[in-house]
């Protein structure tokens, strides 16, 4: 099993100054900090022996701070030699699918033969699709049409298209990609359930990022490749990120998850607005995260908790055990962990990625 890790900058203290509004008072903790923070750990999952590193597409709020994947996976490449790369993810809505293209295929050119996974998605959060003037409510038909404009930008030397929102006279993206295989390498990460059909007829590969439970997750799973069966296609095993901590003892990584893992699953809600999500009911097409049913302090808890005890934490025997399980039920063919979040300490997270990489690592690699 592949073990990759995800760097996406998040300045988890300045959720309260940003709440309020209060920007004529400084950040507790500038983001340039936090990105020099970031490139430390990322820059050490090559020598470290981890096989990839992701990045996720956020916009306007401390959640993550990487307006650009292709840009910033662009910079790593070039400070790496070994490591594979990937999107967790673009999304689609929000832009140009032309330009989406060109970027893709100049990244894949700048990899010189690594891999590109380009993981896919139609977005959920309002700040950003007000701040992208983007109407929310046309998300999922600007998905799809984007994608298709995608496919036949990277497989055709030239093309047209005609669509509700796209209009592009016969053109040819430059430079051509380097990989015949790119729409092979292509995924969808989703929230809501209604989505599982539509990545499996959009024939897009399944990549979680744990928002319930590995029981439900293992049911999509299964529900993923059924659609994937009724189109005379073979089952797709998924890629997998978790928020992961590894530490000498128990107690020490329990404490960890109720902290800072708590921490990124707050700041998640906060992005979203789950803590008031009438918002989703009037745009139409986000009717499952409507039913979040945040907004009492007892179940703002409860979901910190939720959201921790997902994750992979304790001791190398106890991450190894998680994984073990995460790998059989939901069939996952690589593993992305999130090292730094929710305001960690980056010596913290440093350690405990280093023990990782040490301990658990190599195990999963070669065992699992």
């Amino acid at each position: 099993m592949r073990v990759g890790i995800s760097s996406f900058a998040q300045n988890f203290r300045d959720w309260e100054r940003h709440t309020a509004g209060d920007f004529d008072r400084p950040p507790k903790i500038p983001d340039s900090q936090i990105f020099d923070d970031e490139l430390r750990l990322a820059e050490l999952a090559e020598p470290l022996g981890f096989d990839s590193i992701w990045t996720v597409e956020h916009h306007f709020t401390p959640y993550t701070m990487v307006p650009n994947p292709t840009q910033y996976l662009a910079y790593l490449a070039g400070r790496t030699r070994r490591v594979d790369f990937g999107t967790m993810v673009i999304v689609l809505p929000w832009h140009d699918p032309v330009q989406v293209a060109e970027e893709i295929s100049l990244l894949d050119n700048l990899l010189q033969g690594r891999k590109l996974n380009i993981g896919l998605g139609r977005g959920a959060g309002r700040v950003e699709f007000e701040g992208l003037r983007v109407p929310m409510g046309e998300s999922r038909q600007r998905f799809l049409e984007s994608l298709e404009v995608i496919r036949l930008a990277l497989s055709n030397e030239r093309f047209s298209f005609k669509g509700e929102f796209y209009d592009i006279p016969p053109l040819s993206i430059r430079p051509r990609p380097r990989s015949d295989d790119l729409l092979d390498r292509m995924y969808c990460a989703w929230g809501s359930p209604g989505t599982i059909e539509i990545a499996a007829k959009a024939e897009l590969g399944p990549l979680f990022i744990p928002q319930k439970s590995w029981e439900e997750i293992g049911v999509e799973v299964a529900q993923f490749n059924g659609f994937r069966e009724e189109m005379g296609l073979p089952p797709q095993k998924p890629i997998v990120c978790c928020w992961a901590f590894c530490a000498e003892s128990e107690a020490e990584a329990q404490e960890v998850s109720e902290e800072y893992m708590g921490n990124y699953g707050e700041s998640a809600n906060l992005h979203y607005e789950l803590y008031d999500p009438q918002h989703f009911l009037d745009v139409g097409g986000y009717e499952h995260y409507a039913q979040a049913g945040l907004g009492e302090p007892d179940a703002r808890v409860a979901s910190r908790i939720a959201f921790s005890e997902t994750q992979v934490f304790g001791t190398p025997t106890k991450c190894l055990e998680k994984l073990r399980y995460i790998k059989e039920i939901a069939d996952a063919s690589e593993f992305i962990g999130v090292f730094l979040y929710g305001a960690m300490p980056v010596e913290k997270a440093e350690k405990s990625m280093r023990m990782f990489a040490d301990e658990v690592l190599p195990v999963v690699q070669r065992d699992f």
